[in-house]
């Protein structure tokens, strides 16, 4: 063996490969169509493994595909044990997850605890069922205000738009933090923590190496449920205040530990959560020794690209986890948000800042989450009003597109859509006729694409002795400029100045632009070992 290499995070077989491994999101819907009707599937994702493995990724997270009405495609769930027939079956995904396990990659799903579909049995039965009923308090239903009952019981504003209460004919109403397709369940109900238990297990017995935890902020709801004051819907992507009763309560800890308890029953398995949560404190006690392995921290998505924005988030991504047994979880992109490339500015200027911003990502200690598509420098697109289909878009009036831009399935191949994503060209969001030059299979004839700079990088990162270590150490740089050292003697630095810095000592492992003439360019990021 190389001298200066080591067993990649995922092939060992120590309990926790998670700790600095790659995970890949795999937003079902839009990676891969394995039955030719527009829509990815299980088949789709099995069919690509081979080049999940070739590109170097250590786990994957499937986003749901369980029973669903859709109308939030697949985050409100009928059924959390079973698989929704557009994506396949379940022998389909046991074929899945044996061809991943036999290539070393691990699966993770989605768990969605907060809410369910209002299609799901159990609302059905609420609804037929009286008010005070056993079958209602399984959700959280509620006489409404005002002298006949009319107003909703409190302020709470839904975050995909308009309050968050809706009546049944009976006069009552049902809250649902999000779509009134997705009534919030009661997990101040034993029977509600019990299914969510039962759920886990039967994923787990099948083999899964854990969840991704949809709103894992979510699912405690303060007593009484008061007004939130001031109504200010800051939606889940942003900071939660004390006035914000919707999300970060207290009582979400003893969720948690539930939860952990049950992965914790399964030999090297694991929980991420979604916790839009900035306070450092506040976020940090979701990683406490009996909750969550890992939480996202999206200060690198909420980050402006300035070095003084990108340290911040690093140091107080390192500040949140420093007093936990959990390392740091870093995220550019996910289906919630504005793809970094367009976030970064679009056009040549976003897709040099997200190349350098990869090799930032990926020389950080802890995880790192790639969604679909990151590895090929994809854009957000602009969908002409009539194909958009989240519900954001509608519950807003129309005055807010939602996310459907960074959704657009991915390109594999050829000259014109679907790009190989599919056998029909009517994919389920249109594809842009521009990205030819952008298809997996372009890219991966160019030595200089976006996907061979990542395949490149996560080889480094999973071969190399310089990666070592949870800690780092900044070092004097230029400025506008960052750079940092690894335990192991990797040096990132990244040039966020208007001008061209000087290269730094050292053997050049990676750089995300020509750095062959001695400087390090703008928008550009390098990795040396000294």
């Amino acid at each position: 063996m190389n001298p200066d290499t080591t067993l990649p995070a995922a092939r060992r077989s120590d309990a926790d490969w998670w700790r600095d491994a790659v995970f890949y999101q795999v937003y079902i819907r839009s990676f891969a169509d394995g039955t030719g009707d527009g829509v990815g599937d299980l088949a789709g994702i099995r069919d690509r493994l081979p080049y999940l493995a070739d590109l170097g990724v250590d786990a994957l997270w499937i986003t749901p595909f369980y029973p669903s009405p859709m109308a939030d495609h697949g985050y409100d769930v009928a059924d959390p044990r079973d698989v929704e027939p557009v994506f396949g079956d379940l022998a389909e995904f046991d074929a899945l997850l044996a061809d991943a396990h036999a290539l070393g990659i691990r699966v993770t799903v989605d768990l969605v605890p907060n809410h369910s579909s209002h299609d799901r049995e159990w609302f059905r039965a609420a609804l037929d069922a009286a008010p005070g009923s056993p079958e209602r308090e399984r959700y959280l239903f509620r006489d409404g205000r005002g002298p006949d009952g009319s107003e909703p019981p409190n302020n709470w504003p839904s975050v995909f738009g308009g309050p968050a209460w809706t009546r049944v004919p009976d006069g009552q109403w049902y809250l649902h933090i999000f779509a009134p397709e997705q009534p919030d369940l009661n997990f101040a109900n034993p029977e509600v923590l019990a299914d969510l238990e039962e759920t886990m297990r039967f994923w787990l017995d099948r083999g899964v190496d854990g969840f991704r935890i949809d709103v894992a902020h979510g699912m405690a709801k303060p007593e009484g449920l008061p007004d939130m004051v001031p109504m200010d819907d800051t939606g889940l992507l942003d900071d939660h205040g004390p006035g914000d009763r919707r999300f970060d309560q207290d009582g979400v800890h003893a969720v948690h530990r539930r939860i952990r308890a049950v992965v914790d029953e399964y030999e090297g398995r694991m929980a991420v959560g979604e916790v839009w949560v900035s306070d450092d404190e506040r976020l940090a006690q979701y990683l406490r020794e009996d909750e969550l392995q890992l939480a996202f921290n999206f200060r690198l998505v909420t980050a402006h690209w300035t070095a003084t924005d990108l340290r911040d988030a690093v140091v107080h991504s390192l500040a949140t986890v420093s007093g936990t047994p959990a390392p740091a979880c870093w995220v550019l992109s996910n289906h919630d948000v504005v793809r970094h490339v367009t976030r970064y500015g679009g056009g040549e200027v976003g897709l040099r800042r997200a190349r350098a911003a990869a090799l930032l990502q990926l020389a950080l200690p802890g995880a790192a989450y790639l969604y679909n598509g990151d590895e090929l420098g994809l854009p957000n697109v602009d969908l002409p009003d009539e194909v958009l289909q989240d519900p954001v878009w509608e519950r807003s009036g129309r005055t807010v597109r939602g996310r459907d831009g960074c959704r657009v399935p991915m390109p594999w191949s050829g000259e014109k859509p679907s790009f190989g994503f599919s056998a029909t060209s009517d994919t389920w969001l249109p594809m842009p006729e521009e990205w030819a030059d952008l298809t997996v299979e372009a890219q991966a004839a160019d030595a200089t694409s976006m996907q061979s700079l990542y395949r490149a990088a996560l080889a480094l990162r999973a071969s190399s002795r310089a990666f070592a270590g949870e800690g780092l150490q900044w070092l004097p740089a230029p400025d506008g400029c960052l750079a940092f050292r690894r335990p192991g003697g990797l040096v990132c630095l990244v040039n966020l100045s208007p001008a061209a810095v000087p290269l730094p000592e050292g053997q050049v492992l990676l750089a995300s632009a020509d750095v062959s003439g001695g400087e390090v360019p703008v928008d550009a990021a390098v990795w040396l070992r000294g």
